[in-house]
């Protein structure tokens, strides 16, 4: 675990990441969020060719993880190849998201690891990411100031479109900002992640 955050035994056990840096200060001049609509976000994922799944804590809190299978079953029986990228420390233990998935019966050859995700992303058509925050924030890459910089992260922001899916701009585990909610290819979702996903596979059934 702790290799995969690139922290030392007591910086995870302590929690947070603490500190601040200037690319990890809250979003000012021009940035703005774009918001998605749940029949847009429904249209977008039907009639893509490809869907990467992101689940996080907030899948997990939740319990979101068989409502999530729904909308996988719905983009899959219309030919949209669905696959999840599963980051070694989402949520709040190794394997957490796994376990959860694997209770939802989604099939172990969706989950794709940090590797197989990253290398699949580029060629995505849509990322939907359920609570996910730290691990897929780009300044772990690009900012040498960000307390997170270093950490090997999935690289979402590579593909063509991306939906977060997030009960409020409130920042992640590591209490920073992330810049990849004001990337020109972002969409917010804001909402419960179980009542979210519930909305998205009514309107997928009326696609159907």
């Amino acid at each position: 675990m702790c290799q995969a955050m690139n922290r030392s035994l007591l910086n995870v056990l302590v929690g947070g990441f603490g500190g601040s840096a200037a690319g990890a200060a809250a979003a000012k001049g021009d940035q703005v969020i774009r918001e998605v609509s749940l029949n847009d976000a429904a249209i977008m994922m039907y009639y893509s060719k490809s869907v990467m799944v992101v689940p996080g804590y907030g899948l997990a809190v939740a319990q979101a993880q068989k409502v999530c299978k729904e909308v996988d079953d719905l983009l899959s029986k219309n030919g949209v190849d669905v696959n999840y990228a599963i980051h070694p420390v989402a949520g709040r233990m190794p394997g957490h998201m796994n376990v959860l998935l694997a209770e939802a019966d989604v099939p172990y050859p969706k989950l794709l690891d940090l590797d197989d995700a990253n290398g699949a992303l580029p060629n995505t058509d849509v990322v939907l990411i359920v609570g996910a925050n730290d691990v897929v924030n780009p300044a772990a890459e690009t900012d040498p100031g960000s307390p997170i910089y270093g950490m090997p992260v999935l690289q979402v922001w590579k593909a063509k479109q991306v939906i977060v899916m997030k009960r409020s701009m409130r920042s992640g585990y590591a209490g920073i900002e992330n810049p990849l909610f004001f990337y020109p290819n972002n969409r917010m979702l804001f909402g419960d992640a179980k009542d979210t996903l519930s909305k998205l596979t009514s309107e997928l059934k009326q696609m159907s």
